[in-house]
């Protein structure tokens, strides 16, 4: 990893007119890394910032942006963030048991956010933990404060903001399998004097963080899903969508847990 001074200057020396060659072995930087920076000028920005504030250096761009806007939902909803050994940190993300194919994609997402980092599973009581170990996830999920989630403010950095405005149904899908469902409800209706039971599905969410409601209800709005809030006392808790044409929108781009 290069932190962000070591890349200007190694393309400055490139754009005065040293050959790639040549700045490698000023630099001891490899041609293979100031190729990359030549084709790719994000990492001086990084859609995630500039340098960490964390670790001073600047984490691996997701290779997978749609995977990390799914993760982001399912870590605002079921994950955290927690200090391991010798500066790295782990990444867990509860998962229901009831749910094997949630599991099976939460995990993929992890994998491929962090390619070089393992995954695994740990086994607890109705749940599996998907777990990975990294020095970055801090850097990833800058929502890492100490604290409940709901007691604190949560909101997202610009860069995170840009990859869930690019892959927003990402991002529904996550929070829907964190702290969402689809169900079916019914109600009864008198027609021609018959009392008639009628069916229809409906996805709820429901988290405690107005911050993180707020952050599905935009998204929501951005793709079109009609909504409302669901009181349960005086506590907006839960978010719910029921028209028939949001829902149908659900259905083609979320569907239901399995």
């Amino acid at each position: 990893m290069y932190d962000l001074d070591t890349r200007k200057h190694a393309l400055a020396l490139v754009a005065q007119g040293f050959s790639q060659n040549s700045v490698s072995k000023q630099t001891g930087i490899s041609r293979a890394a100031i190729r990359s920076w030549l084709k790719r000028i994000e990492p001086l920005g990084y859609i995630q910032g500039t340098e960490c504030p964390r670790c001073g250096g600047t984490p691996s761009i997701p290779d997978d942006p749609a995977a990390y806007s799914y993760l982001l939902g399912l870590y605002l909803g079921d994950g955290c963030v927690s200090p391991a050994k010798r500066g790295v940190y782990s990444l867990r993300i509860a998962c229901a048991d009831a749910w094997p194919g949630l599991i099976d994609a939460c995990a993929e997402a992890v994998q491929r956010v962090r390619p070089a980092n393992k995954v695994c599973r740990v086994q607890s009581q109705g749940c599996q933990y998907v777990t990975s170990f990294s020095k970055h996830w801090p850097c990833l999920f800058p929502q890492h404060r100490p604290g409940k989630k709901h007691e604190r403010a949560i909101t997202l950095e610009s860069w995170q903001q840009r990859i869930v405005d690019a892959s927003p149904w990402e991002f529904v899908r996550g929070l829907i399998h964190s702290d969402g469902c689809r169900v079916t409800n019914w109600t009864t209706r008198l027609v021609g004097g018959e009392r008639k039971r009628y069916e229809y599905p409906r996805y709820l969410f429901a988290n405690k963080s107005d911050d993180i409601r707020k952050l599905f209800t935009d998204t929501l709005t951005a793709v079109g899903v009609e909504w409302t809030t669901l009181a349960r006392g005086s506590d907006p808790f839960n978010i719910s969508v029921a028209r028939r044409a949001s829902v149908a929108l659900m259905d083609a781009h979320v569907g239901p847990k399995y």
